[in-house]
């Protein structure tokens, strides 16, 4: 087996996990499985109430990093400033690219889903799937967004929607 590098991970940093968003190493632990010693993350999602071990030689393989730097934050925040790019294909086609936008980790493609799927009040009601994948990954950027900030979650909500509430008055 070779060693990929491992990732320099520290318990009690916050990091991001595509597919679960941010989450907090609490512990890295050594276990034996199949007769093998594994070093493993272990990594807790508060508010979903769920741990997750990783391996630490597979971490940068499946894509978990750091949070993003306030330069991204503010990327991502010009990103939802922008025009909604709808495109005309099929429901289910763009539920599929939205849905791996939100699992990429990408905090400036997950602001896209965002900003792709808002609604103003006075604009026509969304179907229930759409309003679970904005739900997604609106969750999913207001938690990173909070976590760089220092954690308050409310405030990062506040930002979010008044960034959102600004493009629709433009």
């Amino acid at each position: 087996m070779t060693k990929a590098k491992k990732p320099d991970f520290r318990p009690d940093e916050y990091v991001v996990y595509p597919a679960h968003g941010v989450g907090q190493i609490v512990n890295i632990e050594e276990q034996e499985i199949a007769g093998i010693v594994l070093e493993l993350f272990v990594i807790s999602f508060e508010k979903d109430k769920m741990t997750l071990r990783v391996p630490t030689h597979k971490a940068t393989e499946i894509g978990m990093r750091s949070l993003s730097s306030p330069d991204v934050i503010d990327a991502a925040m010009k990103t939802l400033r922008g025009k909604a790019k709808v495109k005309r294909a099929m429901w289910s086609r763009r539920a599929q690219e939205y849905e791996q936008k939100i699992n990429s980790g990408d905090l400036i493609a997950i602001a896209e889903v965002v900003r792709d799927l808002h609604r103003a009040d006075d604009q026509r009601e969304q179907s229930y799937s759409e309003r679970q994948l904005y739900e997604a990954a609106l969750e999913r950027l207001t938690r990173e967004v909070a976590a760089v900030a220092g954690g308050d979650e409310v405030a990062a909500a506040k930002q979010v929607g008044d960034v959102l509430s600004l493009r629709v008055a433009a």
